[in-house]
């Protein structure tokens, strides 16, 4: 079984992994989430106003007071970058699946990479995960690469498994590391 703990900071080499607060809206609306690059394979639009995403923290820092829910704020040198979370989860089989998103400023830089590799360590290490899954677009390369650089294993392609906004069909990319692979 996991044990949960809740959403914890986690310090990384640059990085500040935290809950958000309600008054990160205007840098998440600004950094990212009004931005098409960066929403082009989520599950969800660009933001149209900054009221849209204090609606949405707000109901994201209301979920914190559950310990099963993983949810960080991507912050470097006190800017808030992008977010990382658990967007699945399952007890009995103890494994978790990551989603995340960083502003297009930030891309290219490691910085993804160095917060999913936080957030791996802290499941294997204080959750007690034996999986943690990244499903990514296939066309979303830059998924994919976090995914290799982090030490995960192509397992296989979910064809036409998600319908994007734009009605397009997209192939899923399944990625996993078990806990026994983990710091080899």
């Amino acid at each position: 079984m996991l044990t949960h703990k809740g959403t914890r900071e986690i310090k990384t080499q640059r990085l500040v992994l935290r809950a958000f607060k309600v008054t990160d809206a205007k840098e998440m609306f600004f950094n990212w989430a009004n931005d098409e690059r960066v929403t082009k394979f989520l599950t969800w639009a660009p933001h149209t106003g900054v009221e849209e995403t204090e609606k949405l923290l707000d109901g994201w820092c209301e979920l914190y007071s559950n310990l099963d829910y993983y949810n960080w704020v991507i912050e470097l040198e006190g800017k808030v970058i992008g977010n990382i979370s658990v967007v699945r989860q399952d007890d009995n089989s103890e494994r978790a699946e990551l989603g995340y998103c960083l502003g297009f400023d930030f891309w290219n830089k490691g910085y993804m990479t160095e917060a999913v590799l936080g957030v791996v360590n802290f499941l294997f290490k204080e959750i007690n995960c034996n999986r943690v899954v990244i499903a990514h677009a296939k066309k979303n390369v830059g998924s994919g690469l976090v995914a290799k650089k982090c030490g995960f294993t192509f397992e296989g392609i979910q064809r036409e498994h998600f319908k994007g906004r734009g009605g397009e069909f997209l192939d899923i990319v399944i990625t996993s590391l078990l806990r026994s692979e983990w710091g080899k």
